[in-house]
């Protein structure tokens, strides 16, 4: 089964950055699909960020140019960094992976989330 833990967030200015870091178990870094979502309460669920297993990324308008997903292979963990943090970044952040085609659809399994908090 696959694991996923994420770590990094915290409290920050507006203005500020942060890094969070998913760690996966087994090559799923690797082989899978890997995303970022946030969630705040009382809003749906919202796409940040998604890593294909070929290299490509896509963001969501909101953070293009602010945020940039990344991959380790060698430590099997993606990263999420984030930059010029503006106080609705304020959520919590899952880190999420699939198999398929990486672009549509639903995610198939997910971490337990890490809070950022933006002032």
């Amino acid at each position: 089964d696959v694991q996923l833990v994420e770590s990094g967030g915290g409290s920050v200015q507006a203005g500020g950055s942060l890094k969070l870091s998913c760690a996966a178990s087994g090559d799923t870094a690797r082989r899978y699909c890997m995303g970022w979502f946030r969630k705040v309460p009382g809003k749906k669920r919202e796409g940040v960020a998604r890593a294909h297993s070929d290299g490509s990324t896509r963001y969501a308008d909101s953070v293009k140019g602010r945020f940039t997903i990344s991959k380790d292979n060698t430590k099997n963990t993606v990263y999420l960094q984030m930059n010029s943090l503006k106080p609705e970044d304020t959520a919590m952040y899952y880190c999420a992976a699939k198999t398929g085609y990486c672009y549509t659809g639903g995610m198939d399994y997910w971490g337990k989330g890490t809070q950022v908090t933006v002032s």
